[in-house]
């Protein structure tokens, strides 16, 4: 029998498909990142064998226990955290997407790590959007610099913003931050360096996530909805 976890998956693949067609999209078009954060690896691994392989940690310990125990080598784990540089060799062998890159030094070490390993690293570029001060990233009036910059990272492959709502806003107050990005990102791409992609946007949790994918996100990131009635 489907368990409570598949259930809600299945719920909130169905409104993400739903929000998609009212903005004229497919639902194709938005990866659901389920956040395992609060949850035990065996609770993670429901989702797993319900079929979402695409999975987000914000905290490197956590990343660094699940990845050992979730031995499935088709999930795909997102950092979505405050990453340190300190844990950051430990957790980029780990990581599909980080979409946390939020300041010049971070951005620098990755690209270190990443030339010392011989590979490349995906990333976001993290937006205050919102400007509270609680809030990591870039400030959006930095965004021209910095994305001129992006091509002296030669193993730090940046394709898209990251952004989460104000933290005390509502609804309404989220889609102002999520159309605020997606202007941004719009504005940014008409000055690209060569091969640098700013496709994909991430932003929405699960008390916003529709509304996100109205305003163009292409990924959310969920949490706690595929959880309730569950023990966590």
């Amino acid at each position: 029998m489907p368990s409570r976890i598949a259930d809600n998956l299945s719920r909130i693949q169905q409104q993400i498909a739903d929000a998609a067609s009212r903005s004229g999209r497919a639902a194709s078009d938005v990866t659901l990142v389920a956040v395992t954060k609060y949850v035990t690896a065996d609770m993670a691994n429901e989702l797993v064998e319900a079929g979402c392989l695409e999975l987000g940690e914000s905290r490197p310990q956590e990343l660094w226990r699940k990845a050992k125990e979730l031995s499935n080598p088709d999930i795909c784990w997102h950092f979505i955290g405050h990453l340190q540089r300190n844990k950051a060799k430990r957790s980029l062998p780990h990581i599909s997407l980080l979409h946390s890159c939020d300041s010049n030094r971070l951005l620098a070490e990755l690209n270190r790590l990443a030339i010392g390993s011989g590979g490349k690293i995906d990333g976001l570029l993290e937006v205050n959007i919102s400007g509270d001060a609680s809030k990591h990233g870039f400030q959006p009036d930095e965004m021209n610099a910095i994305v001129a910059g992006l091509p002296d990272l030669s193993h730090v492959r940046i394709r898209g913003l990251m952004s989460m709502a104000s933290l005390g806003g509502d609804r309404d107050a989220a889609r102002k931050d999520f159309e605020r990005l997606r202007q941004l990102r719009d504005q940014l791409a008409d000055h690209l360096p060569s091969g640098v992609s700013l496709s994909e946007l991430s932003m929405g949790m699960s008390r916003d996530f529709e509304v996100a994918i109205e305003e163009g996100t292409t990924l959310v990131r969920v949490g706690s909805a595929l959880f309730e009635g569950v023990d966590v």
